[in-house]
């Protein structure tokens, strides 16, 4: 039974993404998912209880993705510096080009929200313990300076992915200036 509820979730959330894709994250509330999915408004409150609740979910979804493309390509990249930060980059602006204009409007659609503040930052600690862990062998001693770095690093990759998403600045480009603020960083912290 409990398969089934899962996977009624993950349809729900497929459904859920069509519609921020075809009419806008405006468009997703409960009752239209619940009318588009084929299924009574009380199943679609069950799994996400309110709008937040369901463009929370969305979000994570989108979130995961990353993080995995992140730790699948870390697992392959060589143990060298350069290596590293190329695939930290290219994993963030690749999943940033899959992703679309959905997560910005998800994002854009729970701005306000305690709930998205509260998430954002769970997803920022995540993605800095990453960073940090791949990062950790090339700084010696680490410290609390690593946790700041990256979090400087991960504000100049949403900057970068603003000016990406506004067609100011080519993916390729992007990936280039992450890669080399990365290892820059990382490189000037070595030398102390």
């Amino acid at each position: 039974m409990k398969l089934q509820k899962q996977l009624r979730r993950e349809q729900l959330l497929d459904v859920a993404l069509s519609i921020v894709r075809e009419r806008g994250a405006d468009e997703l509330t409960l009752g239209n998912l619940a009318l588009r999915a084929g299924v009574s408004r009380p199943v679609a409150y069950e799994h996400f209880t309110t709008r937040a609740g369901l463009l929370i979910a969305l979000y994570q979804r989108l979130e995961d993705s990353y993080v995995r493309t992140l730790k699948d390509g870390l697992a392959t990249a060589p143990p060298d510096l350069e290596a590293i930060a190329a695939v930290m980059s290219a994993s963030y602006f690749n999943c940033l080009a899959d992703l679309g204009s959905e997560a910005l409007a998800i994002s854009a659609a729970l701005q306000g929200s305690g709930e998205m503040a509260k998430q954002q930052q769970r997803m920022m600690d995540e993605y800095v313990a990453i960073m940090s862990a791949a990062l950790r062998p090339f700084i010696a001693p680490p410290g609390e300076s690593l946790r700041i770095l990256c979090v400087g690093l991960l504000g100049a990759a949403e900057a970068i992915a603003r000016d990406v998403q506004a067609s100011r600045t080519s993916q390729a480009a992007a990936v280039q200036a992450l890669t080399s603020l990365i290892a820059k960083g990382v490189g000037d912290r070595r030398q102390r």
